[in-house]
């Protein structure tokens, strides 16, 4: 093997050490798996083409490159999600067995619920707050990164945090309440009896369902309890006999996948707080759940 043959594999093993973090980045800043593999491997080809002898800090250097290829994405995508057809949701993370412990980030800042939050940022709010709140930057880093002062991100820190706050996505801590209120909420789907439902909702609970056109789904957020309730029991006669159910973490929260055969029908992932469901997110869009695990 020759000297230059050697040097190219080392960059590539240096690359794979990071390319998990990366992942979590990109994927936490586009919501689409797709999407954070095409960062990811955009950062690996400047990566690829760059004499990296004199980079000091090879983790720094990708996840600068990872991020300004997100934010440049991002601004390109909030045109075409602003024309999607009903509410847009990230793509599910979907684990039929828990999987350990993301080392970037807990499942609180993989939710759908935080998700769909940070959706409502600027892609460099975005940006800033992720590498604060969930990859631990420090300020100067951040600086770095984004082409900002310092002063520039702490604002852009504190506005997003700010938004997250107004807009209160919040966790059960009790596994065990957790599996017992999912098992009763998928009871009371699939009886479709809206009295059923009484006690599981928030009064302010929100359902959002996407269907992205392309499966019949809500076109509008469904706000309350009583709505909500009335939803399930309008569709579940509508749904196919065949439905089988199996027990999921999506995103990091408690739910389910349906499927119809060996063909995936919905996500439904739960936003559970207090002992109450805060949030119903309901993936039918089947570009969305193209990359079920095996079954």
């Amino acid at each position: 093997m020759t000297a230059a043959m050697a040097a190219e594999g080392d960059k590539a093993a240096v690359f794979e050490r990071h390319r998990r973090r990366l992942f979590s980045l990109a994927y936490r800043m586009l919501g689409l798996v797709g999407d954070a593999e095409d960062a990811v491997q955009d950062a690996y080809l400047r990566w690829h083409r760059t004499d990296v002898a004199s980079i000091q800090n090879p983790e720094a250097w990708l996840v600068t490159a990872c991020t300004r290829i997100c934010i440049d994405r991002l601004r390109q995508a909030r045109i075409e999600r602003q024309n999607y057809t009903g509410p847009w949701l990230p793509e599910p993370l979907i684990e039929l067995e828990v999987q350990p412990e993301d080392p970037a980030g807990t499942a609180d800042d993989l939710s759908m619920a935080l998700l769909v939050v940070l959706e409502r940022l600027t892609p460099a709010e975005r940006a800033a707050w992720l590498l604060r709140e969930a990859f631990d930057y420090d300020y100067p880093q951040i600086a770095a990164v984004l082409q900002k002062s310092e002063a520039a991100c702490r604002q852009l820190v504190s506005r997003a945090a700010k938004h997250i706050r107004d807009e209160k996505p919040r966790f059960a801590a009790d596994d065990a309440a957790v599996r017992r209120l999912t098992e009763t909420f998928a009871a009371a789907t699939r009886a479709g009896d809206a009295a059923a439902f009484a006690g599981l909702l928030a009064e302010d609970a929100m359902l959002w369902s996407d269907g992205g056109g392309k499966a019949a789904a809500a076109l509008n957020v469904i706000h309350g309890a009583d709505r909500i309730a009335r939803f399930f029991a309008g569709v579940a006669p509508k749904q196919p006999k065949t439905l089988r159910r199996i027990t999921a973490r999506i995103n990091g929260q408690p739910g389910w996948l349906l499927l119809d055969g060996q063909k995936p029908y919905l996500a439904l992932a739960l936003d559970i707080a207090d002992g109450l469901v805060r949030n119903v997110f309901i993936m039918r869009n089947p570009d969305k759940l193209a990359r079920l695990p095996a079954m």
